[in-house]
Formats: structure tokens, sequence, C-alpha cells
């Protein structure tokens, strides 16, 4: 049995198909196969039934996954902390869509420029996503808005930031100079699709305050949802750090009076793998670049 083997048997397992899996692993599926062929005959056992568009687990198969997944994380901890000078190794970084492209760009080059030895990997993807690959320990660390559920993982919180009201430029409420939460009541929203933690916040602000908001459209792109409200299909509440990126002439962005909506930026890891000290390193840059950043609420 092979380490190589165990990474192959957990991907597949994660995507519950070889085709998939062999592309993630850059491996051919044949090859992929053939591994995992060899695999199940080192354990006597089959370990995914195989169908027509997709494989599951056996029995032996949900017996070794968990197994395998402690095997493959000692065996990446003890490397790494064999290796750990400090200065050069990998980190593996996640955030989420409405986070990745106004929050990361900045933050990442400092830091690689001060590690020019470090490997940054970024994957964008939905938080329940994210909390489970950074359990199971395919990623270090990531970053995403509160509020989540998720037991053994480490959670701190960075900052606030305001969600701001976005509307097409010759929206009737443009020329209120103060626009209250009621005001919008009336409007139809365009949100993103329920696997986006921000829908979720805006939603529960408005319900918070006996309005439930009607959504006409959902989509999976922030940037999907500002070009609708410039195209006048409705209105919606942006972060604070996408609005500080949009040179757009055709919506403006305005802060509501009285309470404002808002969310929390967080980063969360896992305290049970091995912390390097590269990766601490990382955290401390996050920290203070996070301290720094403009978009937070005061």
């Amino acid at each position: 049995m092979e380490i190589e083997q165990l990474q192959q048997f957990l991907k597949v397992a994660e995507l519950g198909n070889f085709t998939r899996a062999a592309e993630c692993l850059t491996i051919s599926q044949p090859a992929l196969s053939r591994s995992i062929a060899r695999l199940e005959e080192v354990l006597g056992q089959p370990l995914f039934e195989r169908q027509s568009r997709k494989v599951t687990l056996t029995d032996a198969g949900h017996l070794l996954l968990p197994r395998a997944h402690r095997i493959v994380a000692l065996v990446e901890d003890t490397k790494a902390e064999i290796s750990d000078d400090g200065e050069s190794g990998r980190i593996r970084l996640g955030a989420i869509p409405t986070i990745a492209p106004f929050f990361l760009p900045e933050m990442l080059s400092p830091f690689a420029e001060s590690f020019p030895k470090a490997q940054l990997t970024v994957q964008e993807d939905t938080t329940d996503n994210l909390l489970r690959r950074c359990q199971q320990g395919e990623i270090d660390l990531a970053i995403l808005a509160l509020p989540i559920s998720a037991k053994h993982l480490e959670v701190e919180s960075l900052f606030e930031e305001e969600l701001l009201l976005v509307l097409p430029v010759d929206h009737p409420l443009c020329v209120k100079k103060q626009i209250k939460l009621s005001d919008v009541e009336p409007y139809p929203f365009i949100l993103l699709d329920e696997a986006h933690c921000l829908s979720d916040n805006i939603v529960t602000f408005c319900r918070h305050r006996s309005f439930n908001p009607v959504s006409v459209e959902r989509t999976s792109q922030l940037a999907t949802v500002q070009e609708l409200v410039s195209l006048r299909h409705g209105v919606s509440m942006i972060p604070q750090m996408a609005e500080q990126l949009d040179a757009s002439k055709r919506r403006i962005y305005r802060s509501l009076t009285g309470t404002k909506p808002t969310r929390t930026i967080a980063m969360i890891w896992n305290p049970y793998r091995f912390q390097c000290k590269l990766l601490d390193r990382f955290k401390e840059h996050v920290r203070q670049f996070a301290h720094a950043f403009p978009s937070k609420s005061v």
C-alpha cells in the first residue's frame, strides 16, 4: 500500500468519478484505475461500486476512508515538520468567491515578495466546501464570512465590512439624500444563489427588521449581480470591498441610514494539523493586512 494510492483513493471518494479525479490529480484515467485496482488487490476487497456515471464506496471503502485521511495527514504533517524552516514550503489557501478577487491580490503580493521560497496556492470555493476541505487537511487556511457551523476548526475574526445598496443610475431612490431599509422594500432583489453565504447575510439582516426581500433572480457570480442591477432587473447589496473595485458608471452604491448591513470576515484553520512556522507567519501577515484594509467598517 502506497501513500500515493491512498491520496488517489481519497480524491475518487470525494468526487465520485474517476475521470474528474484523474483530472484533479493530473494523471490519465486508465493510470488512476490501475492504481486503485492494485490497492484493492492488496486489501483483498473492492473499494468502489462502479456505476455508469459515478462510483460509490463499498463497506470496505467506508472503513478505509477515515483511516486514509489520518494516514495521509500524518505523512504530510511529518514531512512539513521535518523541513520546517519558516521560509519555504507550501500554503494552500481557500477563500469564498465574494472575498477572493477583492481581498487576496493585494494581500498575497507583499507576502510573496517577503517569502520568495514559499509556494502559495489559492482555491476559490463555497463556505461548506472550504470547511470540509479544511477539516480534512486539503487546505491550510480559509478566509470566509461568518457565521459558520464547523467543529474542530479554529475561527478568528478579522474585520467587519458594510454591505452597500447598489442601484442603477436612474433608479428613483438615487435622488434621496438618505435611504432607509423600508425605502428598498418595494423593489425586487437580485441575489447570489443559495450556496453563497452573502445571500444569507442579506436575507437575515432584512428579516430581523420585518422585511422579507423578494428575490426575482439568483446567480452564481457577484459580477453578474452587478450587471443585472445595471440592466434595471432589481437592486442588491454588495460588499464594500467589491464596490471599491467597480469602475462602472452604470450603477451607484449607497450606504443605508440607521443600522447598516454588515458581514464579518474571518480566517479558519485546523488546529489539529501541524502548524508550520511559515503558516504562522502567513496568519500574522493576514491579520496585519486586514487591520489596514480600507473597506472595513469603523
